[in-house]
């Protein structure tokens, strides 16, 4: 199931925390995005950036908030956007997805993904959801992941199919 789909234009958490997040300018959450092959989602800030081709693109497991709101004392599970990945699914293992191949179909056929390293949480975790969020996610931050095909993916129902180890 893809829970959620973020395309930012900027990068919220960049300088000090105590100033806060940067606002976007444009809501951030998507009903849909368009897939681009070698280039990430179009219109995210990190789009055809050559020093990101690798890494355009970030999938994250909704699950690995779920136990923060017992753990930090929150008031309840943090929303995902807060985590500022691209695409969080919710039913798969995303951080085994490191160093594989695989493709999302949420119904406009399968957009093909390879995992290439962790995506590590920031500090900026126990700011924006509360102390000691940054360490809670350490191990399950998702995947850094460059697409290999064009395509389009929605919220709702998805098949995660992974294909193999990344060439």
């Amino acid at each position: 199931m893809i829970e959620a789909l973020l395309v930012s234009a900027i990068h919220a958490y960049e300088g000090r925390p105590a100033d806060g997040p940067r606002p976007d300018p444009v809501p951030v959450l998507r009903e849909r995005v368009e897939v681009r092959a070698g280039l990430g989602l179009v219109g995210d800030r990190y789009f055809a950036h050559p020093a990101h081709r690798r890494a355009a693109v970030t999938v994250f497991a909704a699950e690995s908030l779920d136990p923060l709101a017992t753990d930090l004392g929150l008031p309840g599970v943090p929303d995902a956007a807060l985590a500022r990945r691209n695409i969080v699914l919710r039913g798969a293992r995303v951080d085994d997805l490191v160093g594989r191949e695989f493709s999302l179909d949420s119904g406009e056929g399968p957009v093909r993904f390879r995992g290439h390293r962790p995506a590590q949480p920031c500090r900026w975790m126990d700011v924006v959801i509360g102390p000691g969020a940054w360490k809670a996610l350490r191990g399950r931050g998702g995947v850094r992941c460059e697409p290999v095909d064009d395509g389009w993916l929605r919220l709702g129902p998805a098949t995660l199919q992974v294909l193999g180890p990344s060439p």
